[in-house]
């Protein structure tokens, strides 16, 4: 189960990125669900599901679209709650320790545990695209994606430190150097996550500064 502290941490990391991409984002209310359909439509086509050929799943590519996923729903929570952190973490911990089995949808009932991965994805869609933010859902993906919360929450703050280190060395400016040594900063990124203990203190910071060294001086 995610821990208090790992809520809080994330709602932290994700209301300084959105401040850094835009300072008055809570006033300029992006669309971040709309997102997740976009991010939802991806991992769907990682999952595969063309019947007319063969097609191999790729469970780690599919992982990554759901922490995109994860940084969109975690920012409309944080809308609906006025960017107070507290709230949102006091509202993403009742959510998940409620556990909900099924869901309400278009008149109809659907039963996680009866649904197979693709089918969830289909419905987080559904639902984003209604303007819903189902934690339960969320959560049933990630189970049915081989990813634990303490996965979940290590591959985020990765992905946070990463997006924020980018904005940091020149991205927006068209600057910044996304490959390193011959690969990509996503790469440096699994590396370094690999041998990092994500139940450090300073985590995120100690991630931060193992990509400094790193980077190209």
């Amino acid at each position: 189960m995610l821990t208090k502290a790992q809520a809080s941490t994330m709602f932290a990391l994700q209301a300084s990125m959105n401040a850094k991409i835009d300072p008055n984002w809570v006033e300029s209310r992006y669309p971040y669900l709309l997102a997740v359909v976009i991010e939802g439509a991806e991992a769907i086509e990682h999952h595969g599901w063309k019947w007319w050929k063969k097609q191999d799943k790729d469970v780690a590519q599919l992982q990554m679209e759901l922490i995109d996923i994860w940084h969109f729903m975690l920012s409309e929570m944080l809308l609906r709650n006025n960017a107070d952190e507290e709230a949102a973490v006091s509202q993403l911990l009742q959510e998940l320790t409620a556990g909900e089995e099924s869901l309400q949808f278009d008149g109809k009932a659907y039963h996680l545990a009866k649904m197979d991965l693709l089918e969830e994805i289909e419905l987080l869609i559904g639902m984003s695209a209604s303007r819903r933010v189902e934690v339960a859902l969320f959560a049933a993906i990630i189970k049915d994606c081989q990813l634990g919360w303490n996965s979940l929450f290590a591959q985020y703050v990765g992905k946070n430190v990463l997006n924020m280190f980018r904005q940091d060395h020149g991205y927006k400016e068209g600057t910044y150097l996304k490959q390193w040594a011959g690969r990509e900063d996503n790469e440096h990124l699994v590396e370094v996550l690999a041998h990092l203990d994500p139940a450090l203190p300073d985590f995120k910071d100690a991630l931060y500064m193992e990509m400094l060294a790193r980077y190209p001086k």
